[in-house]
C-alpha cells in the first residue's frame, strides 16, 4: 500500500531530524524515541486532525507523550510536519532552546503539556478528553506511554478513570520494548500481562507490532476500539528501532555517540531514506 510506504519513508525522515539533534547535541534519549517513531509519525501524518499553521484551534487532536524523556520523537516529527523550522533541532541541549531535554508547551507550537515527571500524561490525557466532550467538541486525545513508566502509581488512577466515565475519546500506546535505562522492565518492575491489567480496569484493549507501519495504520483506522470504552494499544516494539548496532540494547536508552557510531547511524538511516524513495518511485 503506497500511504503505508510513505508513512515508512517520513518516519525514517523522522528519524533523521533526531540523529541531527543528536548531533548538535552530543547526546539524547535514543531508545524509547526511536521505538516509537513509527507511531508518533503514523498519528501526526496519517491519523490526527491537527494544522502547523493553526497549533491551537480548538477542533484539533491532542497527543501527550507522557515519557517525556522520548522528547527527540515528538520534536523530530512537529519539525517533519511544519510546526516550526528545521533549523531549531541545532538548537537540542543548548541555553534557551525550544526543544529542552523534555517538551515544555510553552516554548514550542504543537507540545500539549508539559511532561517528563514520569506518570503524568495518562491523568491529564484523562481530564482533556473530558473538557472536550463538555465542549462537545469531536477531537480525540493520544497517549504514548513507556512500559518502565507503569511503575508509577498515578497511571492507575487514569487508568480506573477513564472507563469510569466511557472515554473512548482517548487511546493510549503503551511503547513495550521491554527495556528501561537500568535494564529489563520485568526484572525491575513487573507489570505483564499489561494487557490483562488494562482489561480488569474496562478497557478495550489491542496489541499490535509498533515498528510495524501496515499494522499501526489499521489499528488507527479502527479506533475506537469498542464504543464506550477507551483504547488501550500494547504495541510490541524494539528499543533504538532503525539504527541496527542500537537495536535492543539497553546502553542506548541514553546515547553520548562517539563520531564513527554517529557516522555510522547516520549512513544507516540514509541509505533507508534512499531505499524507500526508490521503491516509492517504481
Amino acid at each position: 500500500m503506497k500511504k503505508v510506504k510513505e508513512l515508512e519513508l517520513t518516519a525514517y525522515k523522522c528519524r533523521r531530524n533526531l540523529l541531527r539533534m543528536v548531533e548538535a547535541s552530543d547526546h539524547g534519549h535514543l531508545g524509547g524515541a526511536l521505538s516509537c517513531m513509527d507511531i508518533v509519525t503514523a498519528l501526526y501524518f496519517h491519523k490526527m486532525n491537527v494544522d502547523p499553521k493553526n497549533p491551537k484551534m480548538p477542533e484539533r487532536d491532542r497527543f501527550l507523550l507522557s515519557a517525556g524523556h522520548k522528547c527527540m520523537v515528538q520534536y523530530s516529527v512537529l519539525a517533519e510536519k511544519g510546526f516550526f523550522d528545521k533549523a531549531v533541532l541545532d538548537t537540542y541541549g543548548g541555553l534557551k532552546t525550544q526543544i529542552p531535554g523534555h517538551p515544555d508547551m510553552y516554548k514550542l507550537p504543537g507540545v500539549e503539556a508539559n511532561t517528563g515527571a514520569l506518570g503524568h500524561g495518562l491523568p491529564i490525557a484523562c481530564g482533556m478528553a473530558m473538557g472536550l466532550r463538555k465542549d462537545k467538541l469531536n477531537s480525540n486525545v493520544y497517549v504514548i506511554m513507556g512500559d518502565g513508566e507503569l511503575a508509577e502509581g498515578s497511571n492507575w488512577e487514569g487508568a480506573a478513570i477513564a472507563p469510569h466515565y466511557g472515554l473512548d475519546n482517548l487511546t493510549v500506546f503503551v511503547d513495550f520494548n521491554g527495556l528501561q535505562i537500568s535494564g529489563r522492565v520485568q526484572d525491575i518492575m513487573n507489570f505483564t500481562d499489561i494487557a490483562e491489567h488494562f482489561k480488569a480496569f474496562g478497557w478495550a484493549v489491542k496489541d499490535i507490532d509498533g515498528n510495524n507501519m501496515e499494522e499501526v495504520v489499521e489499528t488507527l483506522d479502527s479506533l475506537p476500539l469498542e464504543k464506550g470504552k477507551p483504547s488501550l494499544i500494547v504495541a510490541h516494539t524494539i528499543k533504538s528501532k532503525g539504527i541496527s548496532f542500537a537495536e535492543n540494547n539497553a546502553s542506548y536508552h541514553y546515547w553520548t555517540p562517539s563520531k564513527e557510531e554517529l557516522n555510522k547511524a547516520i549512513e544507516e538511516v540514509e541509505a533507508k531514506i534512499a531505499e524507500l524513495e526508490k521503491a516509492l518511485e517504481e
